[in-house]
């Protein structure tokens, strides 16, 4: 009996391209002959454009063509990398154009220069001049939503993009309670940007009639629908290639510049166009993590269970929609499930568009945000009632049976306390609870920890669905297509590791075809929602099934007996529950009824799979820090994360996946912000000397435990895995904080700037 592939640590299927440097990126593919465009950004935060001069520009050698915000189409579309609705209720906001005459953050996009190089394409985009009238820029949500304030967009009063609240039982009734005790606190998480390593880029030209744009997305289907919808074409005139790619984190999970290429391509009659962003545009030209503040108050009980909660999210938008009130809706998701209220609970949410970077989604989706807030809060009550953080959280957590009454996921196992005890036990948690609890002296340490919760898939907010096509080929290897995109992650290779088990051949003879093409790969919404293992599994799982059952009946007439009776083993035909029994190889079938002159078959199949369901993930961090009090440094000293994401399907891609998303939690609370000059709003730290990201030397060893929980629901026991590391860190590491000073951050990261006065006012600095 062949050996399973699922549960075993198999190589990468792109790891050999990819160390050798083999694998084609988006630039690499592109001709070195291709026209450059370069884009003009504006020079104020909020105004508008009143005049371009192109003259001087488009006399320069070189220089092809100008095209400004007075020649686009007068079409708004939207840009995040959501399915479409049929429901308008259910759409991304449409706000912005190809390029934008009405600007709303210092570096809009007014302009673009077409030219034979670089160098013309600079040199132009320096002589362009430009008038504008320019308004008061508002940076801060809060001053944003003031009465008097310019809007950014019409039809918005207080620059409110959109607000909602939801009320769980009676909690005006439930705070009335004798003997509870109040507790309330702000806490504020910044905004911070993905800064994968390949930066976005495009290219787009016209064959046929159409026109086709070769992208680093995470999307294509989704951007191909943008696309056409941005240049107000049938979608079907449009094609999107994505091959391999350099990272995303949901940066890569919005149409950014493909529309506008593609629009570029179009005025100049078809020809080749390439838009390569530099690092300081993708800082305040793509996408960036919302900046959110949460009130919470909580009503507890002196033991410490809680009887009702109350949150007020605020989120930053920025300019434009692109993902929009999504993001805190999952803040209030979160905040609804993560704890158990025992009577009551309330949430209000507000996002609001300011003159910054435009928010999207970022690894997490509003959960890093949300937890950042919460996990605090319960150590700021745990501290108040004189309790052990970690059993507070044991009595008020999610408890297992829960079922959630819109989406109905069920909580169908005792994972968090599964995962609390691994960590519990890696970071000696008992004995260093009491090793630092009075401690002395300019360094001191201590430990903190977190919770984490993720809902897998975006069912029932959105669409979920996945398309997968298997070919089989005359040796036996089997090709396989998914939308669902490898964007770094291993995607790929956990898909070649379910086809084999699936279809009964060896892991070695399925190859994964990991460049989408939207005229080719069947369709599916792509990377995001750290969906790929649940609902393309899904996808999988049928398409397999339903290839095996076209092979076996064909395999039945030269075996003289009923496709009942036959199975698939490491590429065999076999009899059924006897796996050595080999009758014949599946390539020698696949040979002889492909070429056969009496019914000549080529096995293919593709199955499509609506998944109308998701799953909870669930985890806990911990974290070790030592401060530096007059420095206000705070050094790591140890971290880990333990997940259940159910099925590991294999362990060592899924503990890089947890090494990568820790990185982006240390980053997240100890380094990352971006900073705005508040009176012009233009970004000062749009590069990466000054955007200060963790590295390997701000990192100790990055632990990765797991508890194995399959998930009924998926096809494989999978659940998310993608984005949930990511999320513990920062909560984690500024408990860690608190128990070693006393002192406690309610804003990350945690730097020299945010602790100093703290522990100025707590008088640990003299």
């Amino acid at each position: 009996m062949a050996r399973k592939a699922i549960g075993r640590s198999v190589p990468r299927v792109d790891a050999y391209d990819k160390v050798t440097g083999r694998a084609k990126y988006t630039d690499d593919l592109a001709d070195r002959n291709a026209l450059i465009a370069k884009i003009l950004h504006s020079t104020i935060a909020n105004g508008l454009v009143t005049k371009i001069d192109t003259g001087r520009a488009e006399k320069l050698p070189g220089v092809v063509k100008i095209l400004t915000c007075f020649d686009v189409p007068d079409i708004e579309f939207p840009t995040a990398g959501h399915p479409w609705s049929t429901d308008p209720a259910h759409r991304d906001p449409t706000d912005r154009k190809l390029l934008n005459r009405r600007v709303r953050l210092y570096g809009d996009d007014i302009a673009a220069v077409v030219a034979e190089d670089e160098v013309a394409a600079s040199r132009a985009l320096r002589a362009i001049e430009v008038q504008y009238e320019e308004y008061p820029a508002a940076t801060d949500p809060e001053e944003a939503m003031r009465d008097g304030v310019p809007l950014l967009h019409e039809g918005f009063p207080n620059n409110i993009l959109e607000r909602h609240s939801v009320l769980d039982g009676d909690f005006d009734e439930a705070t009335k309670e004798e003997g509870l005790i109040r507790v309330e606190g702000t806490y504020q998480t910044p905004t911070v940007q993905h800064c994968h390593i390949e930066l976005p880029t495009s290219y787009a030209y016209m064959e046929g009639g159409r026109v086709v744009v070769v992208s680093s997305t995470q999307i294509p289907h989704i951007v191909r629908r943008i696309v056409g919808q941005a240049l107000g074409i049938p979608w079907g005139m449009v094609r999107i290639i994505k091959p391999y790619i350099g990272g995303g984190f949901g940066n890569k999970q919005d149409a950014l510049y493909e529309p506008l290429n593609a629009w570029l391509s179009v005025q100049l009659g078809g020809r080749l166009v390439k838009l390569e962003l530099s690092r300081e545009e993708a800082f305040y030209g793509t996408r960036v993590r919302h900046a959110v503040k949460v009130h919470i108050t909580s009503y507890v009980r002196p033991d410490g269970r809680i009887v009702a909660r109350d949150a007020k999210f605020v989120s930053n938008q920025g300019a434009y929609g692109s993902h929009g009130h999504s993001i805190v809706s999952k803040c209030v998701t979160a905040f609804r499930q993560l704890y158990n209220d025992e009577r009551a609970k309330r949430a209000e949410a507000v996002t609001v568009y300011t003159n910054t970077a435009t928010s999207g989604a970022m690894r997490g989706y509003g959960t890093p945000q949300s937890v950042f807030g919460m996990e605090c809060h319960a150590d700021d009550i745990a501290a108040r009632l004189g309790i052990d953080p970690m059993e507070f959280r044991r009595m008020n957590m999610m408890p297992v049976g829960y079922t959630d009454p819109f989406s109905k996921n069920v909580n169908w196992s005792d994972s968090f306390n599964q995962c609390i005890e691994k960590g519990r036990e890696y970071i000696g948690w008992d004995r260093k609870r009491e090793l630092y609890r009075n401690q002395s002296g300019p360094v001191r340490r201590g430990v903190g920890m977190s919770l984490l919760w993720y809902n897998t898939a975006v069912w029932p907010i959105s669409m979920e669905v996945s398309s997968c096509r298997m070919v089989l080929n005359q040796d036996g290897s089997v090709q396989i297509q998914l939308g669902e995109t490898e964007i770094g992650q291993g995607a790929d290779t956990v898909f070649a590791q379910m086809t084999a088990d699936t279809l009964g051949v060896p892991f070695e003879s399925v190859h994964v075809v990991s460049t989408q093409d939207t005229d080719i790969t069947p369709f599916g919404t792509g990377a995001y929602g750290s969906r790929q293992t649940y609902v393309g599994g899904m996808a999988i799982k049928r398409t397999a099934e339903s290839l095996k059952g076209k092979i076996l009946r064909f395999a039945s007439e030269r075996a003289d007996t009923g496709p009942d009776a036959l199975d698939i083993d490491d590429g065999f035909i076999v009899r059924k529950g006897e796996p050595g029994s080999a009758l014949f190889a599946l390539s020698e079938l696949a040979t002889d009824v492909l070429y056969s002159m009496e019914h000549s078959m080529h096995f293919t199949a593709e199955e499509t799979v609506q998944a109308k369901s998701n799953a909870y993930s669930f985890g806990a961090g911990f974290a070790e820090v030592e401060v530096d009090i007059p420095l206000a440094k705070v050094r790591l000293v140890d971290i880990v994360n333990v997940h259940d994401c159910g099925r590991l399907i294999n362990p060592q891609l899924a503990a890089a996946q947890v090494h990568g998303g820790m990185s982006m939690g240390i980053g997240y609370g100890l380094y990352e912000k971006m900073l705005y000059d508040p009176g012009t709003g233009k970004l000062l730290n749009d590069n990466l000397l000054d955007y200060k990201l963790s590295t390997i030397m701000d990192h100790p060893h990055l632990e990765a435990l797991f508890v194995e929980n399959p998930e009924p629901t998926s096809a494989f026991g999978t659940k998310a895995l993608g984005e949930p590391p990511t999320v513990p860190c920062a909560p984690a590491i500024r408990n860690a904080v608190f128990h070693a000073t006393g002192v406690a951050a309610n804003e990350n990261p945690l730097t020299p700037h945010v602790l100093f006065p703290l522990f100025k006012a707590a008088g640990l600095i003299g």
